[in-house]
């Protein structure tokens, strides 16, 4: 499965998956960063998953030694076996569900107790709608989706292929919009689009992402969004692109493909942020990002290495101050005696 070389024991057992500074009984564990190393010689797990070129200073602890190219990759492939086996298996609707007549539920598809799908909504094929999820009229979802407990799609919304929504997330509430009246009071601005996500997307709990106002708020495939994200009305994110927590993106911001962005991170509506930024966390991006592969730092943002030099700078201003007071008094003194 792994492409790996066995060395030691291949009869060992393994149950789970495990901590090298944990292990345990029947525990598969994995060596990627060198400085766990000295648990390798410890731990009491079955398999260690180790690189290639790994040379042990002492006997391993474990039954068995897994070398292979890409530690990371062959946990998430491990790991990935083990998620489906925990999956719940052959589908069915639990007696406290509520599923409309006019939905079309594929094969294969989960759906938990007090989980309602509405007036002609779609689910795929082998998708699991854990207890609590909401689906809203017309909704379409993909196959091979999983939606924990209190996820909420409104109306109108579509979903891809192999999506996870984890507890809480809210798709398709209403955007962030008003008209302000001469009075000073406000009315509400009808929210008449919906949110499309495409294929291979994972959003952490707690997040919302807002429909638009006219058209699509839209999240590429292959993007993935953290815990507490906020998503406004007509965002586009790019496909894989990922994003932390407690990041917010404010209405009709574009951002494009493959970018970073860390966690509390804030971007200002109407602006277009290019392929590839990298932005770091607790940044405010105020302005327009043109060029492709740009590392942002600081509010507002400025150039990655722009902003650590100034902040090399603006952390010493109080003693630069005292300094130049005292340079200022000098040359005073020397200006009263010439």
């Amino acid at each position: 499965m792994l492409d790996g070389v066995l060395e030691g024991d291949g009869d060992a057992l393994v149950s789970k998956p495990g901590k090298i500074e944990e292990g345990g009984s029947g525990t598969l564990t994995f060596l990627a960063n060198p400085k766990y190393e000295h648990f390798a010689y410890t731990t009491p797990a079955a398999v260690l998953l180790a690189p290639t070129d790994f040379q042990p200073s002492k006997p391993i602890a474990a039954a068995a030694l897994i070398r292979v190219a890409n530690v990371y990759d062959a946990m998430r492939k491990l790991l990935e076996k083990y998620a489906a086996a925990l999956k719940p298996g052959g589908g069915g609707v639990a007696t406290g569900a509520s599923v409309h007549d006019t939905a079309k539920v594929g094969l294969e598809v989960s759906i938990g107790n007090f989980t309602v799908v509405e007036e002609g909504a779609q689910v795929g094929d082998g998708t699991v709608l854990h207890p609590q999820v909401f689906i809203g009229k017309q909704v379409e979802v993909g196959k091979n989706c999983i939606f924990f407990p209190g996820v909420k799609v409104f109306d109108d919304c579509k979903i891809g292929d192999n999506c996870i929504l984890h507890a809480n997330v809210v798709v398709g509430s209403d955007g962030f919009g008003f008209v302000p009246q001469p009075d000073g009071s406000y009315l509400k601005l009808p929210q008449l689009g919906n949110v499309v996500i495409e294929n291979n997307v994972e959003i952490g709990a707690n997040s919302t992402i807002d429909r638009a106002t006219m058209g699509s708020t839209i999240i590429r495939q292959g993007v993935k969004l953290d815990n507490l994200i906020m998503v406004a009305h007509n965002v586009e994110i790019g496909e894989n692109t990922v994003v932390a927590a407690q990041a917010g993106f404010a209405g009709s911001s574009k951002i494009g493909k493959n970018c970073r962005i860390g966690g509390q991170t804030g971007f200002v509506g109407h602006i277009s942020v290019a392929d590839g930024t990298q932005v770091q966390a607790q940044s405010g991006v105020a302005a327009p990002v043109n060029e492709p592969g740009t590392a942002l730092y600081g509010s507002p943002a400025l150039p990655y290495s722009d902003y650590l030099r100034s902040y090399a700078v603006f952390k010493k201003l109080p003693s630069l101050y005292q300094k130049i007071n005292k340079l200022e008094k000098k040359l005073r003194t020397a200006n009263d005696h010439s």
